[in-house]
């Protein structure tokens, strides 16, 4: 209720601001003040326990700052990032825009974030002990041919920190980042990256799932390529989806054919057959975190019933407020 009646507000101010504000709310502990009662439905993936199934996708806290006031909201668990080995600006703004009319957002962010150091630094002081993701990702002026040297400088650094860590090749938002999700340069970086995990999981005794997210814009074929690749090389798990560069529903509006990756409401037809292909094509042997399009408890439903293990909640969060991550949870079956 204190969301619906402040939600006005908020939306009068630009959308790079309220972001912002919403960190600095959290960092004061406001999580507390927001969040309604959310049940216990235990859950266990990837060899992980989580209390519900109802987390945080990556992108809202990309510095870790906000991890113990997002944590009262009520969260299965927090997934942190997507942070890259150096600091970057990110892209010029304005780059986050607001379509109320069908409850979307098209963010052209590109990844600003302070770095992992930061991250590793506001990560070490949290009290929340539940299970933490750290969504990893490259600096824009590394070269694609390099990437990998990107992926495991962050992997290396954050795996003692992080209970999953999760691989993005998938925003619209660098410039390359998306030709990781295929072919050669798929294979190497699977192959190299579940090396390395393996070595620090035995170097510290304590296995850390490596997931991979990839973006809606595939057809059913190359989905199950890339699921056939994700099996043969020990992935423990894929997230499905991040944002579109398609424009379903939203073209006609005034800001809807602004560059970017569009989430939201108009995201989850898209992002839920993506679902369902890659759940048929991994036929049980990888979880799939179901994210994109989450408005309600229904739409949680939606993508259990497709074969989500977990879902992740973003954009629902900006227009429902963290009443959705309760509707989400007793919508869960």
């Amino acid at each position: 209720m204190l969301y619906r009646v402040a939600r006005p507000l908020l939306f009068a101010l630009p959308e790079e601001t309220v972001h912002d504000l919403t960190l600095t709310l959290l960092r004061q502990g406001g999580g507390r003040l927001l969040a309604p009662a959310v049940a216990d439905k235990p859950v266990q993936v990837m060899g992980l326990r989580f209390p519900n199934p109802v987390g945080l996708a990556a992108g809202l806290d990309k510095n870790g700052d906000c991890i113990d006031g997002l944590a009262a909201l009520g969260f299965g668990f927090i997934e942190v990032g997507t942070v890259t080995p150096r600091a970057q600006a990110g892209n010029p703004k304005p780059r986050l825009f607001r379509l109320p009319e069908a409850q979307a957002l098209i963010n052209r962010m590109g990844f600003n974030n302070k770095g992992v150091d930061y991250l590793l630094a506001a990560v070490r002081r949290r009290r929340f002990d539940g299970v933490l993701g750290i969504n990893i990702g490259k600096n824009a002026s590394t070269p694609v041919e390099q990437a990998v040297d990107d992926y495991l400088y962050c992997l290396e650094r954050v795996h003692a920190e992080a209970s999953y860590v999760v691989v993005n090749v998938s925003s619209p938002n660098t410039a390359g980042l998306r030709a990781l999700q295929h072919g050669d340069a798929l294979e190497r970086l699977l192959e190299t990256l579940r090396a390395r995990q393996t070595e620090l999981d035995q170097r510290s005794g304590r296995r850390v799932p490596l997931v991979i997210k990839i973006a809606p814009d595939n057809d059913a074929d190359t989905l199950g390529a890339m699921a056939e690749a994700f099996v043969r090389h020990g992935m423990d798990g894929v997230i499905v989806s991040n944002t579109t560069i398609e424009r379903p529903q939203v073209g006609h509006l005034a800001r809807g054919k602004e560059q970017g990756g569009l989430s939201g409401a108009p995201l989850k037809p898209l992002a839920d057959q993506a679902l369902s292909t890659v759940v048929s094509a991994l036929n049980g042997a990888l979880p799939v975190i179901g994210v994109g399009g989450i408005q309600s408890g229904t739409d949680a439903a939606d993508k259990q019933q497709r074969g989500a293990a977990l879902v992740q909640l973003y954009s629902g969060l900006i227009y429902q407020g963290p009443a959705l991550i309760k509707d989400a949870v007793d919508g869960w079956r």
